[in-house]
């Protein structure tokens, strides 16, 4: 086995609270039906996630960016409805439906910690046309891949081959964390070892136990 050297993450729901939090708090707070949210989104990530490189939905177009952030949002808010019964507004849809997003302390401290002991680290993220804190991207990683910047998005093969050489390394030398199973079982086949994140606590500990370091 090759030896570990680099570490490339996920951001949402791993660098960040979980996406499921941010979601709950937007629909609560504008009054959107739950119902309508659950049936739209089941149908588009099971898509997303079975169709590879081939598939061709509204997320894809999105994260690949093929589609502008407007447009994601009025296909989005046309699948919607108020619990009222009501339209759900599109414009803006994205920076509501993430306003509750918040930075996990804890996996800042890790990165900053690997990154300032001379482990390569990357972030590979699905972008789903939200704001990064790109002013932290300096302490954090060598190399920022955003799928929408970059035409390809996870779980495709390419980008996580891409986001490797960034950092010249080869898959198996890499650890990857994401908060996905799809995402995971796709770098797995690539030669990554693969942490599926839950709690900072956890991965944390993983993260340092494959690398042999310790995290004070």
């Amino acid at each position: 086995m090759a030896e570990l050297r680099g570490v490339i993450t996920d951001w949402g729901g791993v660098m960040t609270n979980p996406i499921a939090h941010s979601v709950d708090a937007w629909l609560a707070a504008e009054g959107i039906s739950r119902e309508s949210y659950v049936a739209v989104m089941r149908k588009w990530v099971k898509q997303a996630y079975t169709e590879g490189e081939t598939g061709t939905n509204p997320i894809h177009a999105l994260e690949r960016g093929e589609c502008s952030n407007d447009e994601f949002e009025l296909a989005l808010a046309g699948e919607l409805v108020m619990e009222d019964g009501g339209p759900v507004s599109g414009p803006g849809l994205l920076v509501r439906m993430f306003a509750g997003s918040r930075l996990d302390d804890a996996m800042l401290r890790l990165f900053r910690t690997l990154h300032a002991g001379g482990v390569p680290t990357g972030l590979l993220s699905n972008s789903w046309g939200g704001s990064y804190p790109t002013e932290l991207f300096g302490e954090l990683f060598d190399a920022v891949v955003i799928s929408s910047e970059v035409g390809m998005r996870k779980p495709e093969s390419r980008i996580f081959l891409h986001a490797a050489g960034l950092l010249g390394l080869d898959p198996t030398e890499c650890i990857f964390i994401d908060d996905i199973q799809a995402n995971i079982a796709a770098a797995e086949q690539l030669g990554f070892t693969a942490v599926l994140h839950d709690a900072a606590d956890g991965t944390a500990g993983r993260v340092a136990a494959l690398l042999g370091v310790r995290l004070d």
